[in-house]
């Protein structure tokens, strides 16, 4: 199995946040249901520490300012070398049609230079998108817009 960070991500979204019932509260419990999954051990404690880094900082940034930002968001050199123009357009397109606001923006784009892989696709993007904005406080929505995206595979946008 060539699983990685993202395909962990996925897995636990799709079996335990998006279910009914609540994630297990035991870390060490739902890690050896995921190496029982077939997930490596590796790349769960990398999914781990994603998460509770993605919950850190949405934390402190639930008291940012929240006015609209009309600036166009320029990408470092680093943030090129990741995030290809591809990515950039999708981002650009979820900011411009509402599901992505630049706060929200800012904390994907910093979850996409902390997730540890070698490369991503548009389709790891949506679901870091999806991720970020699951327990963002008003961003409900969004998040179902973006729920929507991911699961339809449609075209975000026209080429």
């Amino acid at each position: 199995m060539n699983e990685n960070v993202i395909d962990v991500l996925i897995y636990i979204y799709e079996n335990y946040m998006d279910a009914e019932d609540s994630t297990p509260t035991d870390q060490i419990l739902l890690e050896e249901e995921l190496v029982q999954a077939g997930f490596p051990q590796g790349e769960i404690k990398k999914a781990f520490n994603w998460l509770d880094e993605l919950a850190w900082r949405q934390g402190s940034m639930a008291y940012a300012d929240a006015q609209p930002n009309r600036s166009m968001r320029i990408y470092s050199v680093r943030e090129r070398q990741r995030i290809d123009l591809e990515i950039q357009g999708m981002l650009l397109y979820l900011e411009q049609t509402g599901i992505l606001d630049p706060m929200s923006r800012e904390l994907v784009i910093e979850r996409i230079m902390a997730i540890e892989t070698e490369e991503l696709s548009a389709d790891d993007v949506k679901w870091i998108v999806l991720l970020v904005l699951l327990n963002q406080p008003g961003q409900e929505n969004a998040f179902a817009l973006m729920e929507e995206l991911v699961y339809n595979g449609e075209p975000l946008y026209l080429h």
